[in-house]
């Protein structure tokens, strides 16, 4: 591509070396969340909420479990003034959840948001100036002095305005645009905005070091973060929060490296929503932690209820390939994909075993409110036989032999590629009784009568063809095979080496019993039919008719032995 010479490093990286965080390989207690969905995600919004689908949203954040939500920038709307004014006059907000505000450090925004603020019971005031060396020359022209004065000046007028109201406050300072700010300089600003609010161990200060705009390959933010939490003053009265936006794509990791190097928070949104391409997506990182043995403390157990909830007042789409919430994440149409993960649910039932380690499946569907039937196993023309028997046993309660696979494999996934689309599952069935089960023509089973004769079986069946109906009469050592030897003294098709099974397809007295009958002819290729009866020997009988039907019509998928 032309023109990368104007591009380069717009980050920079702590004096010495800070790579403890190197030396860990997971997160081993979750982060406190903040949700900035009613914020920063709600901005990011072609139409931003209402304020009645902002107190919808509030709820499922609550139900979720955030304990720490920002409703938004008072200051900013009256949308956004009247949102929390209602939160707090209706007595929304929840005993264990506190309510996060922002406001630039600018004297009347501080004070409007004050306004917003009366009457809350808790809350915590997040003030911002923007740091950054291109922020400091283009947009504001001022020297590092001046930005300095800028914090504290703001930080002094909020801790104020907190003692003159009375509410039960908390602050939090961010340099904006952290990314791109000397991390020295970073250190300076915070320590004296630090120094204003001085904060104490059981009312900590929270300093939130975001990735605004990412600049960097997430090792290096984590450098930057590890550089604070080593030198920031009074560190033990200091909370450090992330915020990472996405625009490299690697808002995770950058929090989850974070997060190593020494931060306690993280602000984010669900599935990522948020200004350019987002904020970090606390969604996959609590799920990532799961994945991991820790509990996040958040509840997504039923994933596609918060994501019908967040795309329906957001407009937004989650995209199918998200992590954990897409549609598709753990879709298997691979064959190989979808017989391992047959295989590996199959091993779990036989095992009892507890630990979740299913072949191309990081984390266990059910966990998150999704199903094995519907979202795991999905079947095209690139679907291998084990996905396809996995759905007609698990949906539909045929239990298939190993060797007829094959031929119901080649059948389904033909279907599919003609039609050039997914099956779902009940055409997958409707292929499957098409061509396997009660096949009918040229020959149709009518009934069967079966005596004792000597030291074996006698055997009358009646089948019709042609609109007349004929009996034929052998014997043998039990019914099936006198039933067997019957048609194939008679029929003019030669076969052998028949394999058989069978099973009840429901619980009780009058239940049907499927059938399975496989065959070779004379060049030892199989065919396969299925006999469905609520008579065992009646759905056996018309499984052997079906599997010589198709050796005498040619209609038949060859499977392996």
């Amino acid at each position: 591509m032309k023109n990368c010479d104007k591009y380069g490093k717009g980050y920079y990286m702590p004096p010495e070396d800070y790579t403890d965080w190197v030396k860990k390989d997971r997160i081993t207690t979750p982060p406190e969340w903040c949700s900035v969905d009613l914020r920063d995600g709600n901005q990011a919004l072609i139409t931003p909420m209402s304020l009645e689908e902002k107190l919808e949203f509030f709820k499922l954040l609550v139900r979720v479990g955030f304990k720490e939500i920002e409703v938004g920038f008072p200051a900013a709307s009256e949308t956004e003034f009247n949102f929390l004014r209602r939160l707090v006059e209706d007595n929304l907000i929840p005993d264990d959840v506190t309510v996060q505000v922002l406001t630039q450090s600018r004297e009347h925004i501080i004070r409007r948001t004050f306004e917003a603020l009366r009457g809350c019971r808790r809350a915590i005031v997040h003030l911002y100036n923007s740091t950054s060396v291109a922020q400091r020359e283009q947009v504001f022209r001022k020297s590092k002095e001046e930005i300095v004065k800028i914090a504290t000046d703001g930080a002094a007028l909020v801790k104020k305005l907190a003692e003159e109201d009375g509410g039960d406050y908390r602050f939090e300072y961010s340099p904006e645009s952290f990314t791109g700010t000397e991390p020295e300089f970073a250190l300076e600003i915070c320590n004296a905005v630090i120094g204003v609010f001085d904060p104490t161990p059981d009312r900590k200060l929270i300093i939130n070091l975001p990735s605004t705009v990412e600049m960097s390959m997430p090792h290096v933010y984590a450098c930057q973060i590890e550089y604070m939490h080593k030198h920031l003053a009074k560190r033990d009265c200091v909370c450090i929060s992330l915020h990472p936006h996405n625009d490299r794509g690697c808002g995770v990791a950058d929090a989850e490296l974070g997060v190593l190097a020494g931060a306690d928070r993280v602000e984010g949104t669900l599935f990522g929503n948020g200004e350019r391409t987002g904020n970090v997506d606390i969604v996959t990182l609590a799920l990532n932690m799961y994945t991991h043995g820790v509990d996040p403390l958040l509840d997504l157990s039923d994933l596609p209820a918060v994501r019908e909830v967040y795309e329906r007042l957001t407009n937004m789409t989650v995209p199918p390939r998200q992590p954990y919430a897409g549609q598709l994440v753990f879709t298997a149409f691979s064959g190989s994909h979808q017989d391992a993960i047959a295989k590996g649910l199959e091993f779990r039932k036989e095992t009892g075993r507890k630990r979740w380690d299913v072949p191309y499946l990081p984390i266990d569907p059910t966990d998150v409110g999704r199903s094995y039937d519907g979202d795991v196993i999905r079947i095209n023309s690139q679907s291998g036989k084990g996905g396809i028997g996995y759905m007609l046993e698990n949906t539909f309660g045929y239990h298939l032999p190993k060797n007829m696979r094959e031929s119901v494999g080649y059948a389904v996934k033909n279907a599919s590629d003609h039609a050039h689309k997914e099956l779902l599952p009940d055409e997958v069935m409707k292929v499957f009784s098409d061509e396997f089960i009660n096949i009918e023509s040229p020959y149709s089973f009518v009934r069967y009568d079966v005596t004792n004769a000597g030291e074996g079986v006698r055997a009358c069946v009646t089948l019709r063809s042609g609109g007349k109906l004929v009996d034929y009469i052998g014997s043998g050592n039990g019914a099936l095979d006198a039933i067997t030897n019957a048609l194939q003294c008679n029929i003019n098709v030669k076969f052998g080496n028949l394999q058989y099974s069978e099973h009840a397809l429901e619980e009780g007295s009058h239940s049907r019993a499927a059938a399975y009958v496989g065959i070779t002819d004379a060049l030892d290729h199989r065919v396969w039919a299925v006999g469905v009866d609520n008579d065992i020997m009646r759905a056996s009988v018309k499984a052997l008719v079906g599997a010589i039907n198709k050796l005498l019509t040619g209609t038949h998928s060859f499977g392996d032995d």
